[in-house]
């Protein structure tokens, strides 16, 4: 039983308490919702986005002229 006793001590002294606080706090700064800099981020995102979906369709018009059977392929 002594054997667990001191790594359990220090478990409950110093380990538990920081593990609480930095929970906490992490949980805090997740209500807080999106900053201004990952909302500008989210904006290039979703326009990159959009580019990628137009080229998709642009290419997807190319090949259904040029080889009309790949969508069964």
């Amino acid at each position: 039983m002594d054997y667990i006793t001191l790594p359990l001590s220090v478990f409950l002294i110093f380990v538990a308490p920081l593990w609480l606080i930095l929970h906490y706090r992490s949980q805090k700064e997740l209500s807080k919702g999106l900053s201004v800099r990952e909302m500008d981020q989210l904006q290039v995102l979703l326009a990159r986005a959009e580019q990628l979906q137009k080229r998709v369709v642009s290419l997807e018009k190319i090949l259904d002229v040029e080889a009309p059977q790949w969508r069964q392929k």
